[in-house]
């Protein structure tokens, strides 16, 4: 729990309210007829707020709690008539429905929402069905009366159904909402949130999202049965009917529509339960019909509760009065620091190399994973000194991320082989949530950082229990890394800069002895990279290992002590940042190995039938495309070559005219006025797996408005550009196919549109050499036939043995253009695709 001023405030607020409500009660204020709908209403409002609570912090929605409604209201039925204590009675109730909770939480961590839902639906039938048949203990369909329950400390003796128990209830709730203020501020919420936000970045801080489901629908069925107990007392029966399948319903609609997860929201959902009967009885529909419409309105024009839809001008009032303070928030968006500038005012220090006689901090030995027949790691060994700086280079695909994801555990269902040590300990057999603890942190390629804590909670979460200290502590990192102006913002506010900053940040807070970043320079600006390498050397000064990947080399090996390269999940090389791309092995497996030269057509058009103008692309901040001017002219088979992250997937799709650039203009024409048609086989195939190969190609066509005998046609032809082996097999599923075959699937289902220009991302990508070759040589087939084709390929030499022109991205800019068949060009694109140096790598067409 967090107690400061403004929370004790905003807790003290239930009790007061509750105190209030006594005395009213007390005075006869209200008449004695509603003071029990009063008390029905406060312990609705626990049970609402229970809900709604597990459903806001651990995005479980429990159609059960009826169930545990029952067991408490159940608990005082038998208790009183054993002559229970009504301290007794709570505790068993409570005991009962926190361990069956646990049960629930925990078994429905692994599955969707809609199967907790049916998970939670089937225990409230068996607890129903339960009820009716241990009538000894129920009292089966003719109920069970709950007479009264005497306290041993003090407490006196409730009678079931007087008014004492109404008091009790009022107080009870008044309680628990307090209580309720606290926990909102505290890392046990924090960190329910982040495990449903991201349940892999949670297990990274040692957050186990199964553990936290099981927590939470522990604590909100214990809570729920305590209401139950409450129930009873106040009814002073206790019968199956409150405790329908409808009653769930209700219950969720409650918390819709006063606010998912929040105190007030759960007040006013208990009221709505108490005084529904009356509203339907006054507008004369069945209560199911009025909950109905009442949820349906809620939903299109209150999607998020009543209660945040009234507090909404209140917050803007106390804008409006604070306008500093918002000011400041506003300008902590502007941009960043300069370059030049240091995060913590003191100069940044070089990289120093750690002591060739430093033990190892890290060592893998013979490693190994594989994901059914596919080896993403193979035989990789490794070590990282205390205080050294490892970066991980290779093309896309070649395990990097794999080997990040087994010195994290999170290798999922991938099959682990080999050794790994740290710090002396076995790696391989320590829980992912356990790692944290021992050293390890982490970062991610696209900062997955949880989106509905604010940046400050999103390093607080860390923590289990969080103190001052702990505050304190995180303010002081939020402010070495430029975070501190933007601490009570949430990540979807913030650039992709500082959203990068806050992973990094997360990551390093408990001071890891092992930091491992995943393309951290990656969609970064220059002064953002530069700020960032600044850091990575203060933290190796501190004598933090690192061990870094990325596909920005020249900000890579600008920190780094030594590099050691991958291919294919293997290790192929290894040395300085200065040395290793000198390695022909290393330098062949980016730029990959030129075999004989495609035969291309000779003889093309100089028409452009697509046309890009300045075109520049972001992606939330993310600069993806920046100022590209691109002729895609009739009849040439255009390469468009780049490393991992270059832009090439948006190119294509802005090429294609499925992506519509933030900047600049497209152009298309084919002649006479005509406008081109482009179809795109995109990175990955993107299949219908559970499709034939027929239904693919028919789906496709459906989709451009082909049918009857065109479609017809149009099938024939385009089976007849496919192999032997697929023209054989055309009703088999395109699951049961291999990558290869996938592939040329891919390519025909976008032929089958007739394009004037074809565009293919990546279509070499997991494929065995022999496989490679037969896709290529169809695609330049289709050149031969007149179809202007542009490919985007990561292999530098591929492209140029297949293709008349040649473009290199380097960061979203064209670095270099030419055609293969130029002698200078060669080593221009070269220097294009590493360094992306514009002064060195000029164009040449």
């Amino acid at each position: 729990m967090v107690f400061n001023r403004s929370v004790l405030a905003k807790a003290a607020l239930g009790p007061a309210a509750g105190t209030v409500l006594m005395a009213f009660m007390a005075s006869g204020a209200i008449p004695a007829y509603q003071m029990y709908s009063v008390a029905l209403a406060a312990v609705y409002s626990i049970v609402v707020l229970s809900v709604g609570l597990l459903a806001g912090w651990s995005g479980i929605w429990s159609v059960g709690h009826p169930a545990f409604f029952a067991i408490g209201a159940y608990f005082a039925a038998y208790g009183s008539g054993h002559d229970w204590p009504l301290e007794a009675v709570v505790l068993g109730a409570v005991v009962t429905g926190a361990v069956l909770g646990t049960f629930l939480g925990y078994a429905g961590a692994r599955f969707s929402t809609l199967y907790i839902a049916l998970l939670t639906l089937a225990f409230t039938m068996v607890a129903l069905e339960l009820i009716n048949r241990w009538s000894s203990v129920t009292g089966g369909d003719q109920g069970a009366p709950v007479l009264q329950l005497r306290s041993v400390l003090g407490l006196g003796t409730l009678a079931g159904g007087g008014t004492e128990p109404q008091y009790l209830a009022v107080g009870a709730a008044a309680v628990v909402l307090a209580l309720a203020v606290p926990a909102a501020a505290s890392g046990l919420r924090m960190r329910l949130v982040a495990a449903k936000s991201h349940p892999l970045a949670a297990r990274t801080i040692g957050i186990a999202p199964e553990a936290q489901s099981a927590l939470a629908f522990a604590a909100s069925a214990a809570c729920t049965s305590f209401a139950g107990v409450l129930l009873g007392l106040i009814t002073g029966f206790v019968s199956p009917d409150p405790f329908s399948l409808g009653f769930g319903i209700a219950l969720v609609a409650a918390c819709v529509l006063g606010g998912v997860g929040t105190v007030l929201g759960a007040v006013a959902g208990g009221a709505y339960l108490t005084w529904n009967p009356s509203l339907s009885s006054a507008v004369g529909l069945p209560q199911p019909v009025v909950q109905g419409l009442v949820l349906i309105g809620v939903l299109l024009f209150l999607p998020g509760g009543a209660v945040p839809f009234l507090a909404r001008p209140v917050r803007a009032l106390l804008r409006r009065a604070l306008p500093r303070r918002e000011e400041r928030r506003r300008a902590a968006a502007l941009p960043l620091v300069s370059p030049a500038a240091d995060l913590s005012g003191d100069t940044p220090p070089p990289v120093r190399a750690a002591g060739a006689d430093s033990p190892a901090l890290l060592r893998l030995e013979h490693l190994s994973v594989a994901y059914g027949g596919l080896k993403a790691l193979e035989d990789a060994s490794l070590s990282v000194r205390q205080g050294e700086i490892l970066a991980v280079i290779g093309p896309n695909g070649a395990g990097k991320t794999t080997l990040l994801n087994v010195l994290s555990g999170l290798t999922g269902n991938g099959r682990v082989n080999g050794s790994a040590d740290f710090a002396g300990k076995p790696l391989l057999r320590t829980r992912a949530t356990a790692r944290r603890r021992l050293g390890i942190g982490r970062t991610f390629q696209h900062a997955e950082v949880f989106s509905e804590l604010t940046v400050a909670e999103n390093v607080l979460c860390t923590r289990r229990r969080i103190t001052a200290g702990h505050r304190a502590s995180v303010a002081r990192l939020l402010d070495a890394v430029g975070l501190a102006d933007v601490a009570d913002r949430r990540p979807a506010e913030l650039p992709f800069g500082l959203q990068k900053r806050l992973d990094l940040a997360r990551a390093m807070a408990e001071e890891p002895r092992l930091l491992v970043l995943d393309e951290p320079f990656g969609g970064l600006d220059a002064g953002e990279r530069a700020l960032l390498a600044d850091h990575i050397r203060r933290l190796q000064a501190r004598g933090t290992a690192v061990v870094v990947i990325d596909h920005v080399l020249d900000d890579l090996f600008s920190v780094a002590h030594r590099v050691l390269a991958f291919d294919f999940g293997r290790t192929i090389g290894e040395g300085t940042p200065d040395t290793v791309l000198e390695d022909p092995e290393v330098r062949s497996s980016y730029l990959g190995t030129v075999g004989g030269k495609a035969e291309l057509p000779e003889r093309v058009g100089e028409r452009s039938v697509i046309r890009l103008r300045g075109v520049g692309h972001t992606y939330g901040g993310v600069v993806a495309l920046r100022d590209v001017d691109l002729d895609v002219r009739e009849g040439v088979v255009l390469g468009v070559t780049g490393a991992n992250g270059a832009g090439k997937s948006t190119l294509a799709g802005v090429l294609h005219g499925s992506l519509h650039p933030a900047r600049g203009s497209r152009v298309t024409d084919i002649g006479g006025g005509g406008t081109a048609r482009t179809s795109l086989a995109p990175e990955g195939r993107a299949l219908f797996k559970t499709l034939s190969l027929r239904e693919n190609l028919e789906v496709a066509a459906y989709a451009a408005g082909i049918t009857g005998a065109p479609l017809r046609e149009r099938l024939e032809e385009t089976t007849e550009w496919l192999p032997p082996r697929l023209r054989d097999r055309m009703s088999t599923s395109a699951a049961a196919l291999s990558g290869g075959e996938q592939q040329m699937l891919a390519i025909a289902r976008a032929l089958i549109v007739r394009p004037d220009v074809l565009i293919v991302d990546e279509p070499a990508l997991g494929l065995a050499p022999a496989l490679v070759d037969e896709v290529y040589d169809r695609l330049v087939r289709l050149a031969h036939d007149g179809l202007t084709v542009v490919l985007l390929e990561q292999l530098l030499s591929r492209a140029m043995s297949v293709c008349h022109e040649v473009v290199v991205l380097h960061e979203g800019v064209v670095a270099a253009q030419g055609r293969p068949g130029d002698p200078s060009f060669a080593a221009l694109a070269e220097a294009a695709y590493f360094s992306g140096d514009r002064e060195t790598a000029v164009s040449t067409a």
